[in-house]
């Protein structure tokens, strides 16, 4: 196991790096094509507006994710993206049905299996929408469909959330309630759910450990 979790180390820092080279290759080759550089007062205004919250969602996302995926689930899942979406989910869920806990020697397969196969279904079924999306656009553009695309997180999170939250009550109630108030006081928070996942799990954990030490666990 250790010469495993060696070689996945090094593998997944080589994908990591290469992922983001070629993402970051992508604008300046357009740039290279059409001869049309932006001015560095430009990137850096625009910089300014998103780096800090993005810098920031992504650290905290790593120490969130990384414990529950596992390392190779935690790199595969963050070269592939749709991490809060998609990845975690099926993680979480296979290991539910394995029967085992995340952080384990079990758990850590069953996890990279899971966003694996998660990775081959998604980039499937994106091929098959590209092919067919003269057809099916007419349906995904009905009005009627619109509530049910703008609630696919909420339904992936309340779902494994009535499995999670049944198991440990108590956990559940300080971000609950902080989640509540917060959507109740700032409405137009309600767009960034995913964004607000890691900060949900850190004040669980915050008052997990407070409970703890209080010994109402």
């Amino acid at each position: 196991m250790k010469n495993y979790m060696t070689q996945t180390d090094r593998y997944g820092k080589l994908w990591i790096w290469t992922a983001a080279v070629v993402v970051l290759m992508v604008p300046v080759a357009i740039c290279v094509y059409y001869n049309a550089w932006p001015s560095l007062t430009a990137v850096l205004k625009g910089l300014l507006g998103v780096a800090p919250i993005y810098w920031t969602v992504g650290c905290i996302e790593v120490l969130t994710y990384t414990p529950m995926l596992g390392v190779g689930g935690t790199y595969l899942a963050f070269v592939t993206g749709n991490l809060t979406s998609l990845k975690a989910p099926s993680a979480l869920s296979a290991m539910e049905n394995a029967g085992v806990k995340p952080g384990s020697e079990e758990g850590e397969v069953i996890s990279t299996i899971a966003i694996a196969t998660c990775s081959i279904v998604t980039t499937i079924v994106i091929v098959i929408g590209v092919c067919v999306l003269h057809l099916i656009s007419p349906v995904l553009d009905s009005p009627v469909m619109k509530p049910a695309f703008d609630n696919i997180l909420p339904a992936l999170f309340g779902g494994l959330g009535v499995v999670y939250i049944s198991k440990n009550v108590k956990l559940a109630i300080a971000p609950l309630a902080f989640m509540i108030v917060l959507f109740l006081c700032v409405p137009g928070l309600a767009g960034s759910v995913g964004v607000l996942v890691p900060v949900g799990v850190l004040i669980a954990l915050g008052a997990g450990r407070i409970m703890y030490k209080k010994g109402w666990l």
